[in-house]
């Protein structure tokens, strides 16, 4: 799940960091990578969980509502509560055994949010969404999980309430958030009639590869400091990746670290710092350190 992406984006992170507290030991240094990552993944499940929290509180609400209509003796139909509590996407959210395990020993739990999830279920059954969806009555597995789908692109995603209440639970879980959410869609479009109980989820990493590459990159750019000051002045130092991977092309280092300018620094340091590593690559070219081309 951890991509190339966000392991530069951390690694950007957590070199300034580094640099920010002095006495900082590498091993230290590279043991909050390790946690930054397993933070990374730890928010995935985290809002994984949310969707099997929506499913518990529809279930909730249409077993209160039995009750009542029991005791009153009115009976109604595909109630708001009973259509969400029985849709086949969420039901396999909710019995899938890699998420209920992360759900029985997580620390933070989505009952101890019990307004905000409140706030989430109010405004999606009462939005155009949820109301299209009902008029059509196909309640067929694809229909179920695309109104899901819907839901955490539309609700979710870019939802200041929640971004503000995980910053309360993590530092980290802001910054990752928007990759996070990309991997969430992903799982839900994954998920078919076939699926059960077992279905795996995404893995920490996509490979063995990419673990290594964040702890090489990371381990490359604080101990090649010194080389690379000559190269690259103050706070760009995270071009290491430049002369440590020979396999990586120079414009995929490029515009990964490009796009990472533009959300960190101000709209026009992406230019700059193409053009400054312009002149560094044509120059390395010369003396013969570099032979990889763009």
């Amino acid at each position: 799940m951890i991509n190339r992406e966000m392991i530069r984006l951390k690694v950007v992170q957590l070199t300034y960091s580094f640099y920010q507290n002095e006495g900082k030991s590498l091993d230290v240094a590279e043991k909050e990578l390790n946690f930054s990552m397993s933070k990374a993944y730890e928010l995935y499940l985290y809002l994984l969980s949310l969707l099997v929290e929506i499913q518990k509180y529809a279930a909730r609400r249409n077993e209160q509502r039995l009750a009542r209509e029991q005791r009153s003796g009115a009976v109604s139909n595909n109630s708001t509560d009973q259509i969400l509590a029985g849709n086949k996407l969420l039901l396999l959210l909710r019995s899938n055994k890699a998420l209920n395990e992360y759900i029985e020993n997580q620390k933070a739990a989505w009952d101890e949010e019990e307004n905000l999830v409140k706030r989430l279920y109010s405004d999606f059954i009462d939005s155009d969404i949820f109301g299209l969806y009902v008029d059509k009555a196909d309640f067929s597995f694809a229909a179920d999980r695309e109104l899901i789908r819907k839901f955490y692109k539309t609700y979710i995603c870019d939802n200041e309430d929640i971004d503000s209440m995980l910053e309360d639970h993590s530092l980290y879980w802001n910054d990752d958030k928007e990759i996070i959410d990309s991997f969430v869609l992903k799982t839900i479009k994954r998920f078919t009639e076939e699926s059960n109980e077992e279905m795996p989820l995404l893995p920490e990493f996509s490979s063995d590869d990419d673990r290594r590459f964040a702890q090489d990159l990371f381990h490359a750019t604080l101990t090649r400091d010194a080389e690379l000051r000559g190269f690259i002045r103050d706070n760009t130092r995270n071009w290491a990746e430049i002369l440590t991977f020979p396999t990586i092309p120079l414009n995929v280092t490029f515009n990964e670290y490009l796009d990472i300018a533009k959300v960190y620094s101000t709209p026009k340091s992406a230019s700059y710092i193409n053009g400054m590593l312009d002149g560094i690559v044509k120059n390395l070219h010369e003396q013969g350190i570099l032979n990889k081309t763009r």
